[in-house]
């Protein structure tokens, strides 16, 4: 479609207000928890002396188990059939269950040993990540199902992403309220008992209030006994295997994978940059810039979210995409100048440009993985948006579990010294550990994006390859009915 013919969207392809606002909702849960979780695992490093190596792998194994129950949870849902929906009862039951074991998983009992702490909290996330899978798979899938339009699937991308971007605006405090405890464990327990409350009491909203919009579903076969299980696996791993042949869905998977959490695993080492680079051990100090960079980087997000959805209307998704990455990239190298004792807050400069890498990445991605469910119906004959949801955002947990896994090793590559949990002094490290760390943060991010946008460069569903599609959909539609 050319830039000389305004797009139009139809009135019964608008998302209205109500159903925007109950989908975001959700998505403040999906931000919420994913700030939450890295933000207070710093604490098994800093407040209970776990090897950094441990705490990445207590990171990195849970995923193992997403590999599989992530894809099934999503064709589950592709191929329920009830009252309340393909999936409003798994939101439901998934807010409630992952949300009161968050909670439980921080309160650690005082005085046991490290290798208790390990496996109480290891076996408390696999457990965490097993039940919010039953929340997330469905929920993500609901979002690229509400509409058919191109562009309106955009908007209410941005529309969600800016309401989950709240949870990004206090994220960035959490070290330091849990620094402001007596000890930083049990700073971690009263965080946990209140973002366990607020998955639930957030997520349970689409579930209630959010209606389901899906065109001519296909019946679903009854497959009662052993052999109907069987059947079931059969054709759940047939439909895994096409989704990941699928080019221009891999292309987005690998793009979102090194862009976030090239992002990820940069942004792991910010802390410790500032804490014994700037500030010189100063936790406090380190926790209040912290703090501010991570706000104002949201509040610019915040701002990003919207020109994005404006930008693409105008340029198309793909294009929108290779600008707002670069965008990115020149705040990545901001940071290294940013990154001075005598001028700590010249850090700040680089927020705006940082902002347009996961800002715009997960608004664009939302809307082009819905693109890409039309393309697979019209291959496929089949609406799989539950396992299209379930393996990119498998993608993207795995990119954060290697992101925590890496991290812990790279920084006791750097020769980090892990300070006791009971010490009263600052750790002092040394000029080449802190140069690693530095460089870590900074050159990490801007090597995995580039490779991202030269992966983009190649996506070959344009707006008017997506309106074709759209057309020929709609007529095998209306051949059916006939």
């Amino acid at each position: 479609m050319s830039l000389q013919t305004p797009h139009v969207t139809a009135p019964e392809d608008r998302i209205p207000l109500g159903q925007k606002l109950a989908y975001a909702s959700g998505m403040l849960v999906n931000n919420l928890q994913a700030a939450a979780l890295p933000a207070m695992m710093m604490v098994l490093n800093l407040g209970l002396g776990l090897d950094p190596r441990l705490v990445g792998i207590i990171g990195f194994l849970p995923r193992i188990f997403d590999a599989v129950s992530d894809p099934m949870m999503g064709y589950i849902s592709d191929n329920t059939r009830s009252r309340w929906g393909r999936r409003r009862p798994y939101i439901f039951a998934g807010a409630v269950v992952s949300g009161l074991v968050f909670a439980a998983m921080w309160q650690f009992p005082e005085g046991q040993s490290k290798d208790f702490y390990f496996w109480f909290f290891l076996v408390g996330l696999v457990t965490y990540f097993l039940t919010y899978t039953m929340y997330a798979t469905p929920f993500v899938a609901f979002g690229y199902e509400m509409t058919s339009d191109y562009h309106e699937r955009t908007r209410l991308h941005a529309f969600a992403n800016s309401f989950g971007q709240l949870a990004w605006l206090g994220a960035p405090w959490i070290w330091a309220i849990m620094a402001s405890y007596e000890s930083k464990v049990h700073g971690a327990s009263v965080l946990g008992l209140w973002f366990g409350g607020a998955i639930i009491l957030l997520g349970l909203v689409p579930a209630i209030c959010c209606r389901e919009k899906v065109a001519d579903l296909q019946p679903v076969e009854s497959t009662d006994g052993v052999s109907g299980v069987g059947r079931n696996l059969g054709e759940f791993f047939k439909s895994v295997v096409t989704t990941l042949k699928c080019k221009p869905f891999v292309k987005l998977c690998a793009s979102t994978f090194l862009v976030f959490n090239g992002y990820q695993l940069g942004i792991s080492f910010a802390l410790y940059v500032m804490i014994y680079y700037v500030f010189g051990g100063d936790d406090k100090a380190a926790g209040a810039l912290n703090g501010t960079w991570g706000s104002l980087t949201a509040i610019c997000t915040l701002g990003v979210i919207p020109l994005t959805a404006f930008i693409s209307e105008k340029l198309g998704k793909r294009k929108t995409f290779m600008l707002t990455i670069s965008l990115s990239i020149v705040g990545y190298a901001i940071k290294w100048v940013g990154y001075n004792p005598g001028h700590p807050y010249l850090l700040l400069v680089s927020c705006p440009f940082v902002a347009f890498g996961t800002g715009a990445l997960f608004t664009l991605m939302g809307s082009m993985i819905s693109d890409v469910c039309d393309y697979d119906e019209l291959e496929s004959n089949q609406r799989r948006e539950g396992v299209f949801g379930a393996i990119y955002w498998w993608m993207v947990k795995v990119g954060m579990a290697l992101a925590g896994l890496m991290g812990g090793y790279l920084l006791v590559a750097s020769g980090f010294i892990t300070p006791a949990p009971d010490a009263t002094e600052p750790v002092t490290q040394t000029a080449k550990t802190l140069w690693y760390l530095r460089m870590f943060d900074v050159v990490i991010p801007i090597i995995t994006s580039t490779i991202a946008l030269a992966i983009m460069s190649t996506y070959e569903i344009s707006e008017s390859r997506a309106n074709e599609i759209r057309a020929e959909l709609t007529k095998r539609r209306e051949e059916l009915k006939a």
